[in-house]
């Protein structure tokens, strides 16, 4: 099936022109790089859409943290919404993932002497002031009593930023692909290759943050109960496996993005392909099942959305924890 500009695979496949309804298709321009006329790049839809994702994420987490700042309880519907998005990625996904019990360790040993009812107030304020407040190593403790103190920040403090822009960004991506006239960048294997090849980067820096750049890769291989002789050639052998097995890990964590994002807009293509093969009496059969069916798919592929938001940004936070804290 061709995947022309009104079709569902539109919204997957790149074009150089970019349509909103309602209005003549606009034809994304050619940009020339200085003092040249040969070498360029072509903006694209996807490129488009990636601007507009990443707006909107300036839009909604910089007044998100202003709010945050300046009010020790989040107020309105909107904030409140963001909110909780917000606070489950660091409880729900950073700090079990990347901390696991070296969190609760510490956070037993420092709620040792904490009223019961500072726990809650602690929590909100520590977790929300990574949006709002850049404490360096340390982070701000607030006491219900008003005092301060500083407590050394977890790991997934340090990258949680880092997974909540990779969160938003993936999510807004997914949904503009819903929208008529938008596209979904995270339909790309080359936009999802990117997204992967960063979290590898974010992996790396955990893992020679916290073992330093040799340790790292001599900690990458698991430890091997054999005889001297042998420990050499299979320590080499083991470590081009687990070098490859880092690479491919990423790779797939790209390939899910895509597929997932590309498989949905092709079973709509398909649906909605019916109504067009569909001739005579057929047609009065065919199109009012073909637009129940679309209408279902489209509520899964919201759904879907989200889902694989989180699976992205769960599945980074869980190798940047096994590379933080090797066993």
């Amino acid at each position: 099936m061709a995947a022309g500009h009104d079709s569902p695979l539109s919204h997957v496949v790149d074009h150089n022109t970019l349509e909103i309804p309602g209005f003549e298709e606009i034809h994304l321009p050619f940009i020339r790089l200085p003092l040249t006329n040969a070498w360029g790049f072509q903006i694209s839809r996807f490129m488009v859409m990636q601007v507009i994702a990443a707006t909107l994420i300036i839009l909604v987490i910089v007044p998100f943290a202003r709010h945050v700042a300046k009010r020790p309880v989040t107020r309105g519907r909107l904030m409140n919404i963001f909110e909780a998005i917000v606070m489950f990625i660091r409880d729900g996904i950073a700090r079990p993932a990347i901390d696991g019990v070296h969190a609760d360790h510490h956070d037993h040993g420092h709620d040792a002497h904490a009223k019961p009812g500072d726990h809650h107030h602690k929590e909100h304020h520590e977790g929300l002031s990574a949006l709002a407040l850049d404490e360096g190593e340390f982070g701000a403790d607030v006491h219900s009593g008003g005092a301060a103190t500083l407590t050394r920040k977890r790991d997934s403090d340090l990258f949680l930023p880092f997974l909540w822009t990779l969160f938003f960004f993936i999510l807004f991506n997914n949904l503009l692909g819903m929208i008529p006239g938008g596209a979904s960048a995270t339909g790309n294997i080359s936009v999802t290759a990117v997204l992967a090849l960063l979290t590898l980067i974010a992996v790396v820096t955990a893992g020679m943050r916290a073992m330093g750049v040799a340790g790292y890769f001599v900690t990458i291989v698991p430890k091997m109960d054999v005889p001297k002789l042998l420990k050499p050639p299979l320590w080499g052998m083991m470590f081009v496996i687990e070098i490859a097995g880092l690479f491919i890990r990423h790779i797939v964590l790209s390939v899910r993005l895509f597929a997932n994002m590309l498989a949905g807009h092709i079973v709509l293509a398909v649906i909605l392909g019916f109504v067009a093969q569909a001739a005579g009496i057929m047609t009065y059969l065919v199109t009012p099942a073909s637009i129940v069916g679309s209408v279902a798919i489209s509520m899964l592929e919201l759904f879907v959305a989200f889902l694989q938001a989180y699976i992205f940004t769960f599945l980074a936070a869980l190798f940047i924890g096994s590379a933080a804290h090797p066993h």
